[in-house]
């Protein structure tokens, strides 16, 4: 199975302030591209799920 390029658009709790994020992630469909936003963003900030919320998720045209 092919990857296709999401972006995706958020938020995450930093500091008691929640910082707008987006980033453009290769999945195998978005379901993928979701759990990759939280496993980098919460592994790099050291935050929960509950922490990051995901505003949209859009397929990324060409390469």
């Amino acid at each position: 199975m092919e990857n296709q390029y999401f972006e995706i658009v958020g938020a995450c709790r930093i500091d008691n302030d929640w910082k707008p994020f987006r980033k453009v992630v290769a999945a195998a469909n978005e379901n993928l591209a979701r759990e990759r936003v939280f496993t980098d963003i919460g592994s790099k900030h050291h935050l929960k799920r509950n922490y990051i919320k995901i505003e949209s998720v859009n397929v990324v045209a060409g390469e």
